[in-house]
């Protein structure tokens, strides 16, 4: 078995690959400064919890945006699993071409997106639009050029910038709503939210269309926690949920 985990801002999200299938998927806060027991228990504990004895994991792989929590994540692996991780990071194997002026600014999992998009939707171009603690967007050519991307505030962070920044304006579930214009204050967040969010992901996707693409229309995914939220708003073609961490495993499989 193969374990994949995606360390973000947010959440810690992973996904036990036994033959290429996935088996489980798991999700948890993610703590800043949480210790590698911490880690390593708590990996050991879900994995028990699901059916799986943690000694069948054979190997593991992950990938973060947060670099402080590498080393923690790292010895968790060795303390609890026996074994080094493989990390998706600047000079492995991806099997794609990076057109960034810096290829080590792309962060680990939009690589992660990128080399599972362009295997699993092959000879296709592709945005692909991860709705997490930020909205990114990638553009990936059929030759599997990573052409570039796009980055926005994910609707956890505007819901906690207006709850942050102004006296009043409390913190709200992140919702569909059913109409646009509302008639409370809650109400009225969730909308902007939402609505806000839907309108800045068309016009992304119709200028990346453009200037990508030659305004072709490519195959859309979407991907990341509240991509749910959006499934039957025109926006994307297809929902991946599991896009990071399949590529992830086809990452380990290319370096191994």
């Amino acid at each position: 078995m193969i374990l994949c985990l995606d360390v973000g801002n947010s959440q810690i999200y992973g996904g036990v690959f036994l033959e290429g299938k996935i088996l489980l998927r798991f999700r948890r806060n993610s703590k800043t400064g949480a210790s590698s027991d911490e880690i390593g228990i708590f990996l050991r504990s879900v994995l028990r919890e699901n059916d799986i004895e943690p000694k069948l994991v054979k190997q593991i792989a992950l990938c973060t945006v947060v670099p402080e929590a590498l080393h923690s994540l790292k010895n968790a692996c060795v303390k609890y699993f026996k074994m080094n991780p493989f990390v998706l990071q600047a000079g492995v194997k991806t099997g794609l071409k990076i057109r960034y002026k810096n290829p080590q600014d792309v962060g680990a999992d939009r690589i992660a997106n990128a080399i599972a998009g362009s295997q699993l939707y092959p000879q296709q171009n592709l945005i692909i639009v991860d709705f997490g603690t930020a909205t990114t967007f990638c553009a990936i050519s059929k030759d599997k050029d990573y052409l570039g991307g796009v980055i926005i505030a994910g609707l956890r962070i505007s819901m906690e910038a207006l709850e942050e920044r102004t006296s009043k304006l409390p913190p709200v579930e992140i919702i569909k709503p059913t109409d646009c214009l509302a008639k409370t204050t809650i109400e009225s967040i969730q909308s902007g939210l939402y609505f806000g969010t839907l309108g800045q992901v068309k016009e992304l996707q119709t200028r990346i269309t453009q200037e990508g693409f030659g305004g072709v229309r490519p195959k859309i995914i979407g991907t990341g926690g509240f991509a749910s939220l959006f499934a039957n708003a025109g926006i994307f073609d297809e929902e991946n949920p599991d896009l990071v961490v399949h590529g992830l495993h086809l990452a380990l499989k290319m370096n191994t």
